[in-house]
Formats: C-alpha cells, sequence, structure tokens
C-alpha cells in the first residue's frame, strides 16, 4: 500500500505542472503607434472577461496572465481606438491606430458621441481638415458654405465681427433664430456683451478639433426649450498619448477693400451743379475732387500666432495624464481706418483616468482676452454722401482743421453731413472684453456594474466687458450736442452661467447585434447679465447736466431645470431605434406655462447590410425622424410680470408743496408660452466605391407655432400700446443633398471634390389669430434709411417673412422708370398704399457649397465656394442717395449721389418703388489656398508646412449694390463695412 501510494505521489507531481501549464499562460508582446511606429507607454491591457490586466512599460512591451479559457485581449489607450484582439499564441504584438485618424466616424452629439454610421438624425460633422482656410478670426467662419442646410453670413468687414447663422432658415419672427451653440459641453447664451458684438471671437479657432451641425429635432431634442433653431457643437482639441509634442504656427495677411459703392466724382457733381443754375448752391461748390472712400480706408494688416503643447503626463504606474496646453494672440486692423481688434487667448485640457480607467475626467479651461478700437462706422455712409468737391482739410483753426458744413453765421449746420474723415479721426472707442468657460466632466464606469456610468458636468462661463468712448471737443457733433465740450461715455456689462448636470447612462451589448444604451439625466443652468449705468461727462471730467441714474446697477437672469432621457436600441446590427424626451422649466415664463415637454423619436435602417453585402456599396442607410423642440430667446426676463420702475425727476406728482417720484409700470403678458416647433425629417446615408463617393440626402418640414410677436393692443387694456403675444405660425420645407467624392487617387496623387445644394421654402400660416378683418394684409416690417417711419416689408399670412411690400413701378418705352408713376393695382385713381403689393423677398431659395483640392506628393491646392439664388435685396443706399435732392440738398448744403442717378434722373427719392429691389443671387469664391509639407527638416524632429490663401476672390452677381451677400433678415441693403479681400501666408511647425 505504501509502494502505490508513493508511485501516486511521484504521478501527481509529474502531472501537477502540464495542468497547471494548461490552466494559465502569459502572453507578451509589444505595442506600437500604427502611424509613427513608436512604442506606447501606458497602455492598458486586460484580459476579456475578467478583472485581469497590465500596463505597457516605456519600450512599449507587456506581459500578462491568462487561463485558458481566455481567448482575447483589450487594448485601450486615451487618443488611440480601443481594440480587442485574439490571442493567437504566446506573442502578440499590436498597433494602436490614433483616434484622429478615426474622427470621420465618431460624431459628437447631444450629450455624448456615436458613431457616424449609428446615427438616427441629421447630423453633419465638421473637422479641422475641412475647415475654411486662410486668415479666421472668428469660429463660425470656418463653416462657411461647407453644411448644407447652413448659411453663415458674415456682417461685413469689421475686424474681430462676427456673423448671422442659419440652420435651415429662419423658424421665428420676432425671436431669435440664431443656433444653440455649445462649446466643450457648456450650452452658452446670445452672443454679445458690451465691448464685443461677436462673442464668438473669444474662442480660438485654432483650439477647435470639430464642430457638429444638428439639424433636426430628433437629434436636438435633447437641448429642448432652445433647440427649434438647430444646434452647433464646438469641440476643442485634448491630449494625446506619447511625449510632448509642441505645435507653432503662424500667419500674416493683408486685406484690402474689394468692392467700393459707385459714386460721382467732384467733376461729376460740378457739372451738375452748374448746369442747375441754381445760385443758392453754386457758390458752394469746391475745386477738389476727393474720394471720399479712399480717404477712410486703408490695406489692413493682420497677424495670427498661436503656440500648443500636447501630451501625456506619466504621473505613476497607474495614473496617466492627457494634456494640451495652447495659447495665441491675433492682431487684426480693418479696412476702416482706426478699427482694430486684438485678442489673446490660452486653453487648457486635461483628461486623466483613474481606478484603471473607471473614472474619467475631462477638464476644460478657457480664457480670452479681446481689445477692439470701434470706428465710427457713420463715416461709411459719410464718405458716399459727402460732397467730393470739398477738400479733407480747411485752412482754418475749427473741428481740429477738419472741413465741415457751416451756415453763413459761422454755426454749424446741424442737418448736413459730417466729414467723414473727421468722424473717425475724432472719435477713440475702445473696449475690452474677458472671457472665461471651463467644466469638469466626469465618468465614473461602476466597478460592480461597468456597463453603467455617472455622468457629471459642472461649467461655467463668464464674460465682462467695458469700454470708454470719447468724443473730441473740437468735433462738429461735440459742437453741436455738447456745447463744444466733448464727450465722455463710458459702459460695462457682465455675463455669467453656471451649469450643473447629472446623468446615469447605461450601455449594454447584448448577442447577436443587439445593443442598448439609455442615458437619464438632469441638469440646471441659469444666466444673469448685470448692466452699469454710467453718468455722461464732458471731456474735461464735468457731469453733463440734466442727467439722472435710478438704478446704476442693474442685474436680470432666469434659469432653466431640465429632466431629460434618451433612448437608443440596435436590433439585429440593422435596426437602429432613437427616443428621447427633455422636460424643462423655465423661470421666463409664468408657473402656469413654465414646464415645457420636448419628445423626439428617430429609426434608421441600414439597407446595405440587409441587402446589398456583396456589393460595391459601402453604406446605405434609411432615416426617419420627428421631435418637437422650444424656443424662448427674445423674450425679456420678466415679461409676465407687471414691473414698476421709477421714474425720472422729469417725471413728479405734486401733493401740496412735495414733489413725489411715481412708480411706471411696464406692459406684462402672463400667458406668454414657449414658441414651439414640430420636425418631421427623412434622409439617406450612402457610400459606394471604398468610401469614395459618400454624402446624404434629406428633406424636412418645420412647423414653428406660438410665434412670439410685438402685436398693437387697445389702448388701456394694459400699459403700453403694443404686447409681446404668441400670434401666430411658420412653415420651413427644404432639401438637402450633400455628396463628397474622391475622383482620382494613387500613391503621389489625389483630387478630391465636395459639393452641398439646399433648398427651403419659409411661409407664414397663420397671424393675428384675433383679427378676421378680410383686407388686413398683414403686419409692416423693415424700416429704411430716408424719409419717416417707411417700410418696405411685411409680414403676411401665405407669405415669407419679410416679404417685400412696395409699389409697382411703371417705365417708358425704352425701358427707363418714370418718377413717381406706378400701377394703380386697386384701380381707384389714386396712388396710396392701398396700391402696394407682395413683390419677392430677401430669403435664398437655394444655398450651395463646393470645394475641391488636389494633392500631389507634399504639395496641395484647394478652392472653396458658396451661394445663393432666389434672394432678393432692396437697394436702400441707391433709394436714398442715387437723386438729384442729395446733391442739391434742402439743408443748403452739397452731397455725392450714386451712379444710378445717370440712369434714372431721378430729382426726389422714390423710397417705395420696386425698381430698388434686387436680384441678388450669387456665387463667391471663398478662398483659394496652396500648401507645402516639408516633412522633416534634415536629420531635426522638426516638421515644417508653409501655405499661402487668397479669400473672398471673386463675386459673380447682377446686384448692382457693393456685396449681394446681406447679413440683414429684412433685405435692407443699407451702407454696411466692406467685405475684404485677403492675402496671406503662413506656416506650421511641429517638434
Amino acid at each position: 500500500m505504501r509502494r502505490l501510494f508513493a508511485v501516486m505521489q511521484v504521478l501527481v507531481l509529474l502531472w501537477l505542472p502540464a495542468v497547471l501549464n494548461a490552466q494559465t499562460r502569459t502572453v507578451t508582446g509589444i505595442v506600437t503607434d500604427s502611424k509613427t511606429g513608436q512604442p506606447l507607454a501606458g497602455v492598458t491591457i486586460t484580459v476579456v472577461g475578467t478583472n485581469i490586466a497590465a500596463l505597457t512599460d516605456t519600450t512599449g512591451a507587456y506581459r500578462v496572465a491568462v487561463d485558458s479559457r481566455a481567448d482575447r485581449l483589450t487594448f485601450s489607450s486615451i487618443g488611440y481606438t480601443e481594440q480587442r484582439v485574439p490571442i493567437a499564441g504566446a506573442q502578440l504584438n499590436v498597433r494602436l491606430v490614433p483616434e484622429i485618424t478615426n474622427l470621420d466616424n465618431v460624431v459628437v452629439i447631444a450629450y455624448g458621441t456615436r458613431r457616424k454610421t449609428d446615427l438616427t438624425g441629421a447630423v453633419t460633422a465638421i473637422t479641422a481638415k475641412d475647415f475654411q482656410k486662410g486668415n479666421i478670426a472668428s469660429s463660425e467662419q470656418l463653416l462657411q458654405g461647407k453644411v448644407a442646410g447652413l448659411q453663415v453670413t458674415s456682417g461685413g468687414g469689421a475686424a474681430g465681427g462676427g456673423s448671422k447663422i442659419r440652420i435651415r432658415g429662419a423658424a421665428s419672427l420676432n425671436a431669435s433664430n440664431d443656433p444653440l451653440i455649445v462649446i466643450d459641453g457648456v450650452p452658452v447664451e446670445g452672443n454679445s456683451v458690451s465691448g464685443s458684438a461677436n462673442l464668438l471671437n473669444t474662442i480660438n479657432p485654432n483650439d477647435i478639433e470639430s464642430i457638429s451641425i444638428l439639424k433636426d429635432a430628433s437629434a436636438t431634442a435633447l437641448y429642448g426649450s432652445r433647440a427649434t433653431n438647430g444646434v452647433m457643437i464646438i469641440t476643442t482639441k485634448k491630449g494625446a498619448s506619447g511625449k510632448p509634442r509642441f505645435n507653432f504656427n503662424t500667419r500674416g495677411s493683408l486685406g484690402v477693400v474689394a468692392k467700393k459703392i459707385d459714386v460721382l466724382s467732384g467733376d461729376q457733381i460740378r457739372d451738375i451743379v452748374n448746369a442747375s443754375g441754381n445760385n443758392t448752391y453754386i457758390p458752394l461748390l469746391g475745386t477738389a475732387n476727393t474720394d471720399w472712400q479712399n480717404e477712410i480706408y486703408r490695406s489692413a494688416a493682420g497677424f495670427d500666432n498661436n503656440l500648443s503643447v500636447s501630451g501625456r503626463a506619466d504621473l505613476g504606474t497607474s495614473v496617466k495624464l492627457p494634456y494640451r496646453l495652447s495659447a495665441g494672440y491675433l492682431t487684426q486692423q480693418g479696412n476702416l481706418k482706426t478699427n482694430n481688434f486684438d485678442r489673446f487667448t490660452t486653453a487648457l485640457n486635461l483628461n486623466p483616468k483613474f481606478f484603471q480607467d473607471h473614472l474619467s475626467i475631462n477638464i476644460n479651461a478657457k480664457y480670452a482676452n479681446t481689445k477692439n478700437v470701434f470706428a465710427d462706422e457713420g463715416a461709411i455712409g459719410a464718405a458716399v454722401a459727402f460732397d467730393p468737391t470739398q477738400s479733407v482739410r480747411k485752412d482754418w483753426n475749427r473741428f481740429s482743421g477738419f472741413y465741415e458744413w457751416v451756415q453763413a453765421n459761422g454755426d454749424v449746420n446741424k442737418n448736413a453731413s459730417r466729414n467723414p474723415v473727421a468722424l473717425l479721426e475724432l472719435k477713440d472707442n475702445r473696449s475690452s472684453v474677458d472671457r472665461f468657460i471651463g467644466n469638469v466632466q466626469l465618468d465614473y464606469k461602476l466597478h460592480f456594474l461597468p456597463d453603467l456610468h455617472v455622468l457629471v458636468n459642472l461649467g461655467v462661463d463668464q464674460s465682462t466687458g467695458s469700454g470708454t468712448a470719447i468724443l473730441d471737443s473740437t468735433s462738429a457733433i461735440s459742437v453741436t450736442d455738447f456745447s463744444g465740450l466733448g464727450n465722455i461715455s463710458r459702459y460695462k456689462q457682465s455675463k455669467k452661467s453656471q451649469l450643473a448636470d447629472v446623468q446615469l447612462f447605461y450601455q449594454k451589448d447584448l448577442s447577436d447585434g443587439y445593443k442598448i444604451d439609455a442615458l437619464l439625466g438632469h441638469g440646471y443652468q441659469d444666466f444673469f447679465t448685470t448692466d452699469y449705468n454710467f453718468y455722461n461727462l464732458y471731456q474735461t471730467g464735468k457731469e453733463v447736466p440734466g442727467q439722472e441714474i435710478n438704478y446704476p446697477v442693474v442685474k436680470n437672469g432666469y434659469g432653466i431645470d431640465s429632466y431629460l432621457g434618451r433612448l437608443n436600441f440596435t436590433m439585429a446590427g440593422n435596426y437602429l431605434l432613437t427616443a428621447t424626451l427633455r422636460r424643462d422649466a423655465s423661470s421666463k415664463f409664468s408657473r402656469e406655462n413654465r414646464v415645457g415637454y420636448f419628445p423626439s423619436f428617430a429609426f434608421a435602417w441600414k439597407l446595405k447590410e440587409a441587402f446589398f453585402q456583396s456589393t460595391s456599396i459601402n453604406e446605405l442607410k434609411l432615416r426617419l425622424g420627428w421631435g418637437i423642440t422650444g424656443q424662448q430667446d427674445g423674450i425679456a426676463y420678466n415679461s409676465y410680470l407687471p414691473l414698476y420702475y421709477q421714474s425720472q425727476s422729469s417725471a413728479q406728482y405734486q401733493f401740496g408743496d412735495v414733489f413725489y417720484r411715481l412708480y411706471r409700470p411696464t406692459a406684462f403678458n402672463k400667458d406668454l408660452k414657449w414658441e414651439t416647433s414640430g420636425t418631421f425629417n427623412a434622409g439617406i446615408d450612402f457610400a459606394f466605391a471604398q468610401n469614395r463617393i459618400n454624402g446624404s440626402m434629406d428633406v424636412y418640414s418645420k412647423r414653428t407655432k406660438n410665434l412670439l410677436s410685438y402685436v398693437d393692443i387697445a389702448p388701456g387694456s394694459n400699459f403700453d400700446i403694443t404686447q409681446l403675444r404668441n400670434i401666430g405660425e411658420l412653415k420651413n420645407t427644404g432639401f438637402e443633398f450633400s455628396i463628397n467624392t474622391v475622383p482620382y487617387k494613387n500613391e503621389d496623387f489625389s483630387w478630391d471634390l465636395n459639393f452641398n445644394f439646399t433648398y427651403n421654402k419659409s411661409e407664414i400660416k397663420a397671424l393675428y389669430s384675433n383679427v378676421k378683418d378680410p383686407e388686413y394684409k398683414g403686419f409692416p416690417v423693415s424700416g429704411i434709411t430716408g424719409g419717416t417711419g417707411n417700410k418696405v416689408g411685411i409680414h403676411a399670412v401665405g407669405y415669407a417673412p419679410y416679404t417685400f411690400f412696395v409699389r409697382q413701378q411703371v417705365y417708358d418705352s425704352g425701358g427707363k422708370p418714370i418718377e413717381g408713376l406706378y400701377e394703380d393695382v386697386n384701380r381707384d385713381g389714386k396712388i396710396s398704399d392701398a396700391d402696394n403689393s407682395y413683390y419677392k423677398k430677401p430669403a435664398p431659395d437655394f444655398l450651395f457649397g463646393m470645394a475641391t483640392g488636389v494633392t500631389y506628393k507634399k504639395l496641395s491646392v484647394g478652392i472653396t465656394g458658396h451661394g445663393m439664388a432666389g434672394n432678393y435685396l432692396y437697394n436702400n443706399y441707391n433709394a436714398n442717395s442715387a437723386v438729384l435732392r442729395n446733391v442739391l440738398n434742402p439743408v443748403i448744403s452739397l452731397g455725392n449721389t450714386g451712379a444710378n442717378y445717370l440712369e434714372t434722373n431721378f430729382a426726389n427719392n422714390q423710397y417705395l418703388s420696386n425698381y430698388y429691389i434686387e436680384n441678388a443671387s450669387f456665387f463667391r469664391i471663398d478662398n483659394i489656398n496652396m500648401g507645402y509639407n516639408f516633412g522633416k527638416i534634415s536629420q531635426s524632429r522638426f516638421r515644417l508646412s508653409v501655405n499661402a490663401s487668397v479669400q473672398n476672390v471673386a463675386v459673380f452677381t447682377k446686384y448692382s449694390g457693393a456685396d449681394p451677400e446681406s447679413a440683414n433678415s429684412s433685405g435692407v441693403d443699407n451702407n454696411i463695412y466692406p467685405r475684404p479681400r485677403i492675402f496671406s501666408l503662413g506656416a506650421n511647425l511641429d517638434f
């Protein structure tokens, strides 16, 4: 027995190592970057289905023990696409793909990200490689002409100026039509603060990684009451794995005025005045030939420098800290003399992970300081109106030597045009704006339930703007308005928003292509604005008399309390369902109307997987979506409350011998509700020929109800004669098409060609629900320069917003307009407002954009452009200035007139003539750029590329005005700051 036992012991000892070896084994290998081939340290290797994990060392090597049942390893690292790799042996080397090469496949959406192939809503993402090139000072201009359904129209050429942004047309008449902008997870309100008309210029375009445009309600409904006009999500650049990588880029630019208003010369004005034989005006003629536009404009220089460093700091064996730090400085002159814009920005992004990647933290901090020198843009209008027979200066000791119109007794002619150069030189308006946007995002993957995440987002957006405008005591305006003592006016405003979001996110891959993810959360965000009121001062510092400030500091604000939920369900890998619901409660409304519910549903069917698996079709997906979104922008903070303000000292009431100040009420409406928009969208995403042809098509219909508008009310029914009410409906329908192609590509040469097209129709479906008068034609809008109270547009049922409502001009046999002769539409024998007719509209029917680029080895050349068709403008300059009355001014001064006067010979203004409404369709070549990538310089670590570009290259249009692209929704083209043609050179250095 003992011998048998001893034999069994020997057999067990011999067999045990074999058993142990079968149960556990060691896998080793090296992990490298697929792009550079460099080893990657700190990569997490996890045995799928277990808690066993290991990290690579500084050489990229790893060693991990696995049991016999393990068949896959997961390799993950921040900045790289996660990979699951089958265990094929004891040696397993892996090359990780940087996420930056995968950005086209992952899209930032509301409260998260999603693979492009899994999108169910209408979303377009543009990454840095596809942004507009050249001298870009404001982030929204990166997208001009790049996205179907998106209209980005700069407000002019002012240094640091902003743009009008519209997604699928306008959804409101009086409330805001601007999209909601979300910056790194922080929704921001408005786009202005005192001292800056464009807060988007505080975001350095060089820091932006991607911008997502959310168009339909199924994509935007999670933002609820602020999403009617679409959503723009800006995501900034983040850190990456590896050693510190530095980037420095610099750009110099020169901007010139591309086109000026066509006005008459001094000689032409002398001919006209002398031919009139009017001895009142002939003696006023000068001898000069002054081009006033040349006098106020200049070639504008600009410089933009940016430095960034990104990488990952190893703070221990288990804590890795990816980071990115950047700083930038931009200085830009405006083409209008004295106009300048300076910007300093810095941004920090940290993305550490803890507890074996169970806790992810994303810290974003962005600070910007902008300094503006605002030119008096009244000089633009004065330059085309002032008498060109006069010199800029006159030999006298008045008005700092500038020529000005004075009466026979030497007093300033108050009603005459002011010297445009004096307007610029004798006023100094400077501002400084500070803005900080920061947030901390936490993503905790529960240890006991890794499929469940707790998400927290805490953020703040704070901006303060202040400035001082000094009017020189010698200016003509100082003489007329401030007794020749000059003026100092000060302004200051601060805005602050705070955000707190908490969410639960559950994601689970089920078997056979079934997946589910759900989001449930609560959020709160408030917005406060503080206005500071100051006394006006003379230039000496003494207060201007007659002023009174009852409220030196005024603080107002509102808050939004929200609950939200989203469910995504994928069935059999082919069918995708999305349902969302958001409940918003806003303090802008009374308790009865404070809460709004905003649901959405979407469905997508991957037709490729179902029908075309073995064909050249790479993607074919059908999308259907419906949802409701809201709108509250444009409503004052306390519109539903009866507010009382203390009166000025000039409005007191006497009791006996004592005067008492009154408290005066403001108009209010406790029945105000949200504007709500219901949207239906159907779309197809497609890709062919190994994705060398890809794009999408969408049709949509959006109907906005409870439109907000100020309406006339019966005297005595409230505390004003107008009131903000919910009064109508507006419908937008449209079609979008975008296509991206690579017509030719080989090892050395590639050519890409992209095009997008949009059709949109807006129609007012209801107005003034309580008005039944069949003679009611609509609500007059679109005020113009010239005359008193003239308006050339109307909001009318059955027509687009701001449809022109004017008189029908009669022409002679030669096609020349006959002054004062119009069509008697109602045949009553007289011309009156009853003869005004609906005529054209400002909004375009069609938007289109294109981009093409060629790359040959290290050389690249690109061109981009965009255009509109079906849009009309009212040429207010011609209507107001291109008449003889503007030369022989009744206020006893001379002026200039537009070249259009030579065509019409109108003596007096014909403001309401449809002759001045012109087709403003156009195509603009936005940018021609060229670049050369030198790669590594000699044997150093430096990589160099250089580039050159021309912006605003050419405009093709029949419009006779300075520029057919207007940011004015009413379609009234007054004198705007001209858009410059910009030439720039730049260099980019990586090391």
